[in-house]
């Protein structure tokens, strides 16, 4: 009989599956610019179809069959998830056109203050109370969003609309009880066959690029799948065997990362744009500060 593994081992895998998840959430817009001669919408669809099948094979592996039926036959989750699902198409498409349109900056800026985004939510979903450190970091990031837009005439709009509708696809998730990747398959399911009559439509008209890529294409098109599940998957395996505060501060890897890939791809970093993201850089730290604060008086408790 084999002895459970100690807890140090089950600490250090859920670090490096953390940093698998957040590395390689943090290099995606490398993916969607080496597609982006495919229409965005396009690139959505493949998404959703190929997560799909992939999905389904790891949910196979993980036997998480009796959550996904009980998800599928409970009318009521079935109607959350078919909300979160519509929330995660949009999150993702406006991701898609952030990348292909040189908005890099603005996609990475919408996943910093997306944390911020789902504290305000806390507040008026849930009740929660802020503390001192939590009002400062929200008040800095509403600072920086200012200055973006009135100092370098640029609304953020993607940034904005990124973190408010991945909050609030976290508020409706929170009301669900599911796994990650039996969620995310449900909801690639429930998308599933509208992008497949869309696909289809494309090719029959002759538009779909899928029609008349190159192998190498084609092959990244097919491989929207394991990049939108793979995340996930390593993901649940952090959030299981990890503190929160520590997953809290890991999440601020990949937006980071995206923004030293906005600098690679030539975005130009202006001075309000410098102001804003040294705004949200504090703020996060204040941020993470009090997450470590909140997770030690737990302990101590």
């Amino acid at each position: 009989m084999t002895s459970p593994p100690r807890p140090d081992h089950s600490q250090r895998d859920g670090v490096i599956a953390g940093l698998i998840a957040y590395t390689l959430w943090g290099i995606l817009p490398v993916y969607f610019k080496a597609v982006e001669t495919v229409p965005a919408i396009e690139v959505l669809l493949h998404r959703i179809i190929w997560a799909v099948p992939f999905g389904a094979l790891i949910i196979f592996f993980r036997r998480q069959w009796p959550e996904v039926r009980r998800a599928l036959t409970h009318r009521r989750m079935l109607s959350w998830l078919a909300a979160s699902a519509f929330l995660i198409a949009v999150n993702w498409y406006i991701y898609i056109v952030a990348v292909q349109t040189g908005r890099i900056f603005q996609a990475s800026l919408g996943y910093y203050i997306n944390p911020l985004i789902f504290v305000l939510a806390g507040v008026i979903f849930f009740g929660e109370r802020l503390g001192r450190l939590q009002i400062a970091a929200v008040v800095l990031a509403a600072i920086g969003v200012l200055v973006l837009t009135f100092s370098g005439g640029e609304f953020p709009w993607i940034a904005l609309s990124l973190g408010i509708s991945f909050a609030f696809y976290g508020v409706i998730r929170k009301r669900v009880v599911i796994g990650a990747t039996p969620g995310l398959f449900v909801e690639t399911l429930i998308l599933m066959p509208v992008a497949i009559v869309w696909l289809g439509s494309m090719m029959a008209a002759g538009t779909a690029a899928f029609s008349s890529a190159s192998p190498g294409l084609m092959a990244l098109l097919l491989a929207a799948g394991p990049i939108t599940v793979v995340p996930l998957v390593m993901f649940a395996v952090a959030a299981r065997r990890l503190a929160l505060s520590t997953v809290g501060f890991m999440q601020f890897l990949a937006p980071s990362m995206q923004f030293a890939t906005g600098v690679y791809y030539g975005e130009e970093l202006t001075l309000p744009r410098i102001v804003c993201f040294a705004c949200i850089w504090v703020a996060v730290i204040l941020f993470s500060a009090d997450a470590i604060v909140q997770q030690k008086k737990k302990a101590s408790a």
